[in-house]
């Protein structure tokens, strides 16, 4: 039996009754569209395994025209049915063979066709801090929407959200897999439920959407729904069976602080998606700050955020060579929402909003701004006063003025287009500069605005090029020698008490042109007990308060470490041990 279920394109699903059927049985699938292999237990084995979901082992090794190898698990889909779901990478001859605990499937093997097609292919991270698609080196713009309970909508509903994202540009959408994950208990799926999930995948995807799949929920579900860690392997393997075929991004949960022993949590998950996955889909945990403490674990594909503080992403674009997406760019609406939004882009960040935050023409707005750039090889730039930059040196340059007065950027010496583009309504008026110190003011001062010099008949020459990148990003090393570090810590000298407000502050040694703007980043961490770092502070003074969780054993040595990032894009940094009690 076959039937249709699309993606990009049509796929194919092919019935197989107990053994792989001797023609191709997926034969003109076109590349990226999923292809479904069903089973159906014999009687005699159903009777052996009446939890298939338990004890049921089946899995193909297919094998691409260029010889890459994906071994794709089968899942159960209920009864005795079970299902592998397949999506070739690319056009051309491919063939599988089956390996499974079921005598009459294991060792039979098959062959198809899959058809060419125009889909870019699914999402990796590209150019240190960027998207790309996975074929032809298309640049991709990540703007997600967060609409967490998008699974649980009625079908009109789920339909009119994502429509209305899609006519407003966004291609991705984070989702939660469905209450308690999908299950009815730990070893049992609930079908219903995630087959309505299996269509609304396919709805969003042929949207041009990205599902971004949260696979667990606040408050420790994961841990509840799945109290042991062979329940949790289990349950991920289950989900990357059925879902990696489609267009989607994993995040493990929402804020993996709210865990106990989070980190080790989101490791443990984040290495069975990392292993299980034959798409390698891009993999994060979410965070009520940042997740970048993470990195250190190696599964991780990019970090993720919930914060408004622009030190903190801004340093930290600085320390790791991943990208950044902000799932929540300010919570909040019209103007103060757009403000942050542009911020997010200047501090190096991709940008999501959350579910009914945001002000949808700025969002359409943003994207097409962002794409009529080289997205892909903006970083942030520092030589500018008045507003803040991202640049491609030499080819463009994109400046948020939040604050319109007196404007200077340092550019390379060429002629360049200049648009005044106002981020509220897109419109825009155009000049022309030749030189390479750029100096003017906003058309007028009633709002913000965004000013892109650019040399757009050579912009419009690079687009051309087969070449991705036109140069290599590359990291700074932070200055740590204390002798050259601008800044002391003044506070805290003493030990602290989790939990209760400390005071804390930074002086500046030396007052310089380059230190008159510095943006700060305050981090603790308790190496022995291994929970990584926290975010304690983004601000030269203040207060903060260390978190239970940063310890597991107490009293505790805190290592506090203190970055400053002056006005040159110059990062320092600063330790200071200190006795962490309760």
């Amino acid at each position: 039996m076959i039937r249709k279920t699309p993606l990009l394109p049509l796929g194919l699903v092919l019935l197989l009754a107990g053994r792989a059927a001797a023609q191709s049985p997926c034969s003109n699938t076109p590349a990226y569209s999923p292809c479904e292999l069903v089973f159906e237990l014999s009687e005699q084995d159903a009777s052996v395994h009446p939890n298939p979901y338990l004890s049921v082992e089946l899995r193909a090794e297919f094998r691409s025209p260029r010889h890459r190898t994906f071994l794709a698990p089968a899942f159960w889909d209920g009864g005795r049915k079970l299902v592998i779901r397949f999506t070739p990478t690319e056009a051309g001859d491919w063939d599988y063979r089956l390996t499974s605990n079921i005598a009459s499937w294991d060792g039979k093997s098959g062959a198809f066709a899959a058809a060419a097609s125009e889909a870019p292919g699914f999402l990796r991270a590209a150019n240190v801090h960027h998207w790309a698609y996975t074929e032809r080196n298309v640049p991709h713009l990540w703007m997600g929407a967060t609409e967490l309970n998008l699974a649980g909508l009625d079908d009109a509903a789920f339909r009119a959200a994502a429509d209305a994202r899609a006519v407003q540009k966004f291609n991705h959408l984070r989702l939660l897999l469905g209450a308690d994950s999908g299950f009815s208990s730990a070893d049992q799926p609930d079908f219903a439920r995630l087959r309505r999930l299996d269509e609304r995948l396919r709805y969003l995807n042929q949207k041009g959407i990205v599902a971004d799949l949260v696979l667990a929920g606040v408050a420790g579900q994961l841990t509840k729904s799945f109290p042991s860690w062979e329940q949790r392997r289990r349950f991920i393997r289950y989900v990357v069976a059925r879902y990696a075929p489609f267009n989607v991004t994993w995040q493990v949960v929402p804020y993996f602080e709210d865990y106990p022993d989070g980190r080790a949590l989101m490791t443990e998950i984040g290495r069975v998606l990392q292993e299980s996955d034959p798409y390698q889909h891009p993999r994060t945990a979410g965070a009520h700050t940042s997740s970048a403490t993470l990195l250190e674990d190696k599964w991780m594909s990019y970090a993720a955020y919930e914060t408004a503080d622009d030190a903190v992403g801004s340093i930290e674009h600085q320390l790791f060579a991943v990208p950044f997406v902000n799932f929540n760019v300010g919570g909040a609406q019209g103007e103060s929402f757009r403000r942050r939004l542009w911020n997010a882009t200047m501090d190096g960040q991709y940008v999501a909003v959350a579910a009914g935050a945001a002000d949808a023409k700025a969002m359409t707005v943003w994207f097409d701004i962002l794409s009529d750039t080289r997205h892909w090889e903006l970083e942030p730039y520092f030589d500018v006063d008045g507003g803040r930059a991202v640049a491609l040196e030499g080819i463009e340059y994109l400046v948020y003025v939040e604050k319109p007065g007196p404007l200077e950027l340092l550019v390379e010496k060429h002629g360049y287009d200049v648009l005044w583009i106002n981020p509220a309504t897109g419109e825009t008026t155009r000049q022309k500069f030749k030189g390479d110190h750029f100096t003017g003011e906003a058309p007028d001062k009633s709002h913000d605005w965004v000013l892109h010099v650019v040399r757009e008949g050579r912009v419009e020459s690079m687009n051309k090029s087969y070449k991705f990148e036109s140069r290599e990003i590359g990291l700074q090393e932070i200055e740590q020698n204390s002798a050259k570090v601008p800044f002391e810590v003044e506070q805290p000298a003493a030990d602290i008490v989790v939990g209760q407000p400390i005071s804390f502050s930074a002086k500046i040694k030396r007052e310089t042109r380059a230190t008159r703007s510095m943006m700060w980043l305050w981090t603790g961490e308790v190496a022995a007990d291994g929970q990584g770092y926290r975010v304690l502070g983004a601000a030269q003074k203040g207060n903060f308060t260390v978190p239970a969780g940063l310890a597991r054993n107490y009293p505790a040595v805190m290592n506090l470490r203190v970055y400053g990032m002056n006005a040159n894009g110059k990062v320092y940094a600063l330790d200071r041990a200190l006795q962490l009690t309760r």
